[in-house]
């Protein structure tokens, strides 16, 4: 994403921000809230229509209008609020508006089989034939993981993936996170918790006040420094 700008009436939401994703990353956004986090997240899914700049895939200029062309383009987003069919089955939920067909109707045995082949992928084995509000929130998570790279996904995006999640539950998560990104896969990953951020991500993009102030190794960036970058004070200020 280049120079994207994003104008709501009497607020620039986005001035000329830059961020860079690569295959094989996790990187994270971080910036206190009414930096522009969600805003980018939007222009880039579909949901908000730049007013300015441009977004490149592979080499190859994309402009998103919804989050269905978004998905098209290989781009995933996995909400906080898992946004399922509580009343539809696992198996519905993964392959809900792309059902595989037999004779001009659903094929049951196939999208039930296909279904616990991508769960099994996630180590996540139960009954897909079960509707979705007999499970825990982690596990819906893994449910709404599966569907969004089961689309053919190059991008996924995790918004704050862990808020209802507990320790082991999180660290489960963190190991499907690493699988797919051994996978290939570019993940961003939103989180309010630092030590989340510094345990699983690779880079971080700080944003404030909607532009950006700068992208970032972790592994060569304190704590500290991170926290000054996004309020926009010196260390010694912050210490």
């Amino acid at each position: 994403m280049r120079q994207i700008d994003k104008r709501f009436p009497g607020v620039r939401a986005l001035s000329h921000v830059d961020f860079t994703l690569h295959a094989g990353e996790i990187h994270s956004l971080m910036g206190e809230n009414g930096a522009g986090k969600s805003t980018l997240v939007k222009v880039l899914t579909g949901v908000y229509q730049k007013d300015g700049g441009t977004i490149t895939m592979n080499g190859k200029e994309i402009a998103p209008r919804t989050p269905k062309e978004a998905q098209e383009c290989g781009i995933s987003t996995v909400y906080q609020e898992v946004n399922l069919c509580p009343n539809l089955t696992v198996a519905e939920n993964i392959f809900i508006g792309r059902e595989p067909m037999k004779h001009g109707m659903i094929d049951w045995k196939t999208m039930n089989t296909r279904a616990e082949e991508l769960l099994a992928k996630l180590d996540v084995h139960i009954d897909v034939t079960q509707t979705l509000d007999h499970f825990a929130v982690a596990l819906q998570q893994m449910i709404a993981i599966a569907r969004a790279v089961d689309v053919d996904a190059k991008i996924l995006i995790l918004d704050e993936p862990t808020s209802s999640l507990d320790e082991q539950e999180t660290e489960h998560l963190f190991q499907i996170i690493r699988q797919l990104q051994s996978q290939g896969l570019g993940i961003i990953f939103i989180s309010h918790f630092l030590d989340q951020i510094y345990e699983i991500c690779d880079h971080v993009t700080v944003l404030r006040n909607g532009e950006l102030v700068g992208a970032y190794e972790l592994d060569k960036l304190p704590r500290i420094e991170l926290i000054a970058k996004m309020v926009g004070k010196s260390v010694g200020a912050v210490q």
